[in-house]
């Protein structure tokens, strides 16, 4: 093994009917004033946020609502939070819901925290955080892996950029993830969540280091969800099917599966381009561009993508550039098999190339910056990575 740093505080409370113990998991906490985050109308057409607000009520805790979270979770709506939590005097952030809630609710911790300073700084770097507030989370949807994660992603609207902020406190203090709560998911966004989940482990996954054990565990991991995403996008109500997807989602982004690596994150930066340009859905994203991303950078090692092809797969080629190819057709097939995206065409038909170039200017950050650990890429290599995408 090569050294890491491993660092997993969240509590989780996993299983069916936990939920019901909200109020005892977030009142340990003594707040004053709860905001419960949300996105869209499905928890309030489900009764679950109903049923949460009853539980704090009874329990004499008082919380305030903020809903309308986006799928691409956007900073101007972190500040509406951030403004109404100041003006509450909120002190606990609960989120419900999948990532996107999730990532917002960090958000708006650290702006109720920090009162004085714009969030977006610590998104672009310029400012590091260092105190914010108590999170909790109910998950709902099985995908981001937030729930578990140091990350948090936002957009900013004005200047189009979708950036990555990584810190300890964005680490919820506890997580209730009740498979059950996953029954009214839509296919498609089963099919982005599935996809979300591989390629949070893939993105670790394909790096210039190995770590035997590491591997074996991304590799049972990945095996797994693929098992199970196939139940899930037949009957959404398979119990043992959603549980095994919640838990892989988490352990796919508390850095679990990438210990002793160097994250790549190539795809995961290659796709924010889209989702900021076309607001795609960013499992989504991630399909269009994964098997156009590997066919670029196989090369650098093929014997990696040749031990994820029978290792994963179950391909027996012996020779390891034909199984690298074939490992990379048969995860671009089993997207497809999801309802995924695998390429442009797909998505958005783009016949003006100069929209190529704009995209890979804006991952490259005007070609201030090269992403990737694989095989690390900067302006150019993104920009023929989206001709190939653009299929």
């Amino acid at each position: 093994m090569h050294s890491f740093t491993y660092y997993t505080p969240t509590r989780i409370y996993f299983g069916k009917d936990t939920v019901d113990n909200i109020a005892e998991y977030v009142g340990k906490y003594l707040p004053e004033n709860v905001m419960i985050v949300y996105g869209g109308g499905s928890i309030v057409r489900s009764g679950l946020l109903e049923k949460i607000e009853k539980l704090l009520s009874d329990a004499g805790i008082k919380y305030t609502e903020f809903g309308g979270a986006r799928p691409n979770p956007t900073l101007e709506h972190a500040y509406e939070g951030i403004k109404l939590g100041i003006e509450k005097g909120v002190d606990f952030i609960l989120a419900v819901g999948g990532g996107s809630a999730i990532d917002t609710a960090k958000g708006i911790c650290h702006g109720i925290a920090n009162p004085d300073t714009d969030i977006w700084d610590y998104w672009i770097g310029t400012k590091q955080v260092e105190k914010t507030l108590p999170l909790g989370c109910v998950l709902t949807i099985p995908a981001a892996g937030s729930e578990m994660s140091h990350s948090s992603v936002l957009t900013n609207m004005a200047v189009h950029s979708k950036r990555g902020l990584t810190t300890d406190l964005n680490r919820p203090l506890f997580a209730v993830m009740d498979p059950t709560l996953t029954y009214t998911l839509p296919v498609y966004q089963i099919g982005c969540g599935v996809t979300d989940i591989m390629m949070h482990t893939m993105d670790r996954y394909f790096n210039p280091l190995e770590n035997e054990l590491t591997d074996a565990i991304a590799e049972a991991l990945l095996r797994t969800v693929i098992k199970f995403g196939t139940v899930a996008i037949k009957n959404s109500h398979d119990y043992e099917a959603m549980s095994e997807l919640m838990w892989a989602g988490s352990l796919s982004h508390n850095n679990l599966t990438g210990l002793g690596g160097i994250n790549d994150f190539a795809p995961h930066q290659l796709g924010h381009e889209i989702t900021v340009k076309y607001d795609t859905a960013h499992g989504a994203s991630l399909a269009t561009i994964w098997s156009s991303w590997a066919r670029y950078v196989y090369d650098a090692k093929p014997s990696r993508f040749a031990r994820f092809a029978r290792n994963v797969w179950g391909i027996t080629e012996t020779d390891d550039n034909k199984a690298a190819i074939m490992g990379i057709q048969a995860t671009e097939d089993y997207f497809k098999s999801l309802g995924m995206p695998v390429c442009f065409s797909d998505v958005i038909g783009i016949k003006d190339d100069s929209v190529l170039k704009e995209m890979a200017t804006g991952c490259s950050r005007g070609g201030t910056r090269t992403i990737g650990s694989f095989k690390v890429l900067d302006e150019n290599d993104i920009y023929e990575i989206y001709k190939i995408a653009n299929r």
